[in-house]
């Protein structure tokens, strides 16, 4: 079997919320929309948002590297996310890792490339 595309699909209860929160904390480019779904590129990845979604907390399992986990963390909440816990230092290095929620409750996880 030869895979054309790898997409990722969460759920949400408002998809053009959602899709805001992507396209402007991360970037995404909505490349299909339509009542029921739309698809979004970011970094050389698909997230398909179906709407339908009830609103609860859900682990996703989609990680951003960025280059900052504490500014994105900000820009996260800044978007209308969530970040519970502030992302904090380990072994003495920056926080490399932020566990968040987009608008629609789904967890994502931000990190850094550790040196």
């Amino acid at each position: 079997m030869q895979v054309e595309q790898l997409k990722y699909t969460i759920w949400a209860a408002d998809t053009a919320r959602a899709a805001d929160f992507y396209t402007t904390v991360f970037g995404a480019t909505v490349v299909r929309q339509n009542p029921h779904i739309t698809e979004l590129a970011v970094a050389g990845g698909l997230i398909a948002i179906h709407g339908g979604g009830e609103g609860k907390q859900t682990w996703t399992g989609l990680t951003f590297q960025v280059a900052d986990v504490v500014t994105g963390a900000a820009e996260v909440v800044a978007a209308g996310g969530r970040c519970d816990r502030e992302p904090q230092p380990e072994d003495g290095e920056p926080p490399h890792l932020a566990m968040c929620e987009d608008t629609e409750r789904n967890q994502i996880m931000l990190t850094r490339k550790r040196s």
